[in-house]
């Protein structure tokens, strides 16, 4: 049986649900980004506590279809952002499109209808909040991380990030990154 499961995307998160599942006795066979595979059907009363603890923890059990198809698209997107080292050889509805083998078109129309934005200010978001983290990390030049984010150029980055924060990615690793290090 599988259960998908919003807002699980970060290994916390599996740890917590695993944990939750081991608790109530359920066997699980594998947990990977908002989706678990389990062995057996769960009682109604497993079922019950498992929704709460998962309430407890801020995910929730998706159970309808859109809902499942927009938890989806989001565990795409993370994973096309924060996942891998190999840049994208096709745009983002491309990839989206293979990867839940559906129309772009229909999964835009269920992604804005149930998120209030589109797929696209959705992947702008979290582009710029990666973009945030990896500048603080020091680790990348602006160069690399438009490269590995899919930007076209360090112009496009910068012109997003400032539409964006309303600064500079400069500005931001002056500001923000070293108040944090002050803190």
């Amino acid at each position: 049986m599988i259960l998908l499961i919003k807002n699980m995307v970060c290994l916390s998160c599996q740890m917590v649900v695993k944990y939750e599942l081991e608790k109530l006795g359920i066997n699980l066979m594998t947990i990977e980004a908002g989706m678990v595979t389990i062995l057996e059907a769960m009682s109604a009363q497993q079922l019950v506590s498992f929704k709460l603890a998962l309430i407890n923890a801020d995910l929730e059990l998706v159970d309808s279809r859109k809902n499942m198809l927009v938890d989806k698209i989001i565990n795409v997107i993370s994973e096309m952002i924060n996942g891998t080292d190999h840049v994208l050889k096709i745009n983002f509805s491309n990839h989206l499109s293979k990867k839940l083998n559906l129309d772009y078109t229909y999964m835009a129309n269920v992604f804005s209808e149930h998120q209030g934005t589109t797929i696209e200010q959705y992947i702008i978001q979290h582009r710029i909040l990666r973009v945030k983290q990896l500048i603080c990390h020091n680790d990348l030049n602006l160069t690399e991380i438009s490269w590995k984010l899919n930007y076209s150029s360090v112009a496009h980055l910068s012109t997003q990030f400032k539409k964006v924060t309303g600064i500079t990615p400069s500005q931001y690793k002056h500001i923000d990154c070293n108040s944090r290090i002050a803190v």
